[in-house]
């Protein structure tokens, strides 16, 4: 019988036709360049937006959707011809292409949404 969870939580491994409910939070991303159960999948979470990243992320796999549920925060893509910033705000979203560095500047704390490839994620750095 399906049980409810929370995807601040517990994320889902969207791997057609499966979908597969993990434990989330900080240990998550503290091994996820280790991990060999994301596949060719996507990962779908909800993250609260306390405060502005202060490291890029890059999804080598696939293109990213992100979408904020409450608060205001700009998603910076670092761009081979310089920083493009998409604003978001109230309750809006942006596709972030496969290849470029995004982070976020939060204004106001909320939520996020994100639907990503999970497979090979990287970090890097502000200072990089």
């Amino acid at each position: 019988m399906p049980a409810s969870f929370d995807l601040d939580e517990t994320y889902l491994v969207l791997d057609y036709p499966s979908a597969t409910e993990v434990a989330g939070g900080p240990q998550f991303w503290e091994t996820v360049h280790e991990r060999t159960d994301l596949g060719k999948g996507y990962l779908m979470m909800v993250g609260s937006m306390d405060e502005t990243w202060d490291s890029w992320e890059m999804h080598p796999a696939g293109e990213e959707i992100v979408y904020l549920l409450s608060g205001s925060v700009d998603f910076v893509l670092d761009l081979p011809g310089g920083n493009q910033t998409v604003a978001l705000r109230g309750r809006a979203g942006c596709t972030v292409p496969r290849g470029p560095w995004p982070r976020a500047i939060v204004h106001e704390p909320g939520d996020m949404l994100f639907v990503t490839p999970g497979a090979g994620t990287k970090h890097r750095s502000f200072s990089e």
